[in-house]
């Protein structure tokens, strides 16, 4: 058994060229081999989102606070909720973030491929944020 305080994670402001806007990302678990699953509770404020990407094995978000929009790639932009758990499929080009008005909290889990646990692309533009694109 091990027992990860609370207080021994640091919150942490992941890189600016994968996200837009103003995020924090406080890990909650990273397992070891051979264990592939890896948690964070993320937060977007108003109009922050990642950039487009992948997952090898898949992501799982579930959302715990705020209002937020996810999109996967060809599809319409959708809004999420507190207790929504959105499951993106093994290589499906998505991204996630807050709403236009209102800050976002999520868990994120995934597994570490081969090639590691995400892929970054390019930013997700104003217009494809507001659905204009």
């Amino acid at each position: 058994m091990d027992i990860s305080k609370n207080s021994s994670r640091a919150s942490v402001t992941p890189p600016a060229e994968y996200f837009t806007g103003q995020v924090r990302l406080d890990p909650l678990f990273d397992s070891t081999h051979p264990a592939r699953t890896a948690g964070a509770s993320v937060t977007f404020e108003p109009t922050a989102r990642t950039a487009w990407h992948t997952h090898p094995l898949g992501q799982t978000l579930i959302v715990t606070a705020g209002c937020g929009r996810v999109q996967r790639k060809g599809g319409p932009i959708e809004t999420i909720e507190p207790g929504d758990v959105v499951w993106f499929a093994p290589g499906e080009k998505h991204w996630h973030g807050a709403g236009p008005d209102t800050a976002m909290t999520h868990i994120a889990i995934q597994e570490k491929g081969e090639e590691g646990p995400v892929t970054w692309l390019e930013k997700v533009t104003d217009a494809q944020y507001e659905g204009r694109d």
